[in-house]
């Protein structure tokens, strides 16, 4: 029973290892990331909001806009933009987040 839960387990392990990240963008050759759009910031709808910029997004066959918009702000926390970031030779999109 312990032979196969541990075979099991490599075999998850393994495939988890084959799935490329949400977001990632193809192996190169491919396109770099266009220029960020320059978008007119309208006025926030309420306090405490904070205007989260657009991004460019790998849709797996090309990029595609999203636009900015308003989030509301955490207190006591820090924002973190959304950025590319090169994870194991692929870039992938890391989501705005808080921390």
């Amino acid at each position: 029973m312990r032979m196969m839960i541990g075979s099991t387990l490599a075999a998850v392990v393994i495939a988890a290892g084959l799935v490329a990240p949400a977001g990632a963008q193809p192996m190169p050759p491919y396109q770099p990331v266009p220029q960020v759009l320059e978008e007119a910031v309208p006025p926030p709808p309420g306090p405490r909001m904070m205007w989260e910029p657009g991004h460019w997004h790998w849709n797996g066959g090309g990029y595609v806009w999203v636009a900015g918009h308003y989030i509301r702000a955490w207190r006591h926390a820090h924002f973190v933009p959304g950025h590319w970031a090169d994870r194991r030779g692929a870039w992938v999109w890391v989501p705005s987040h808080w921390s």
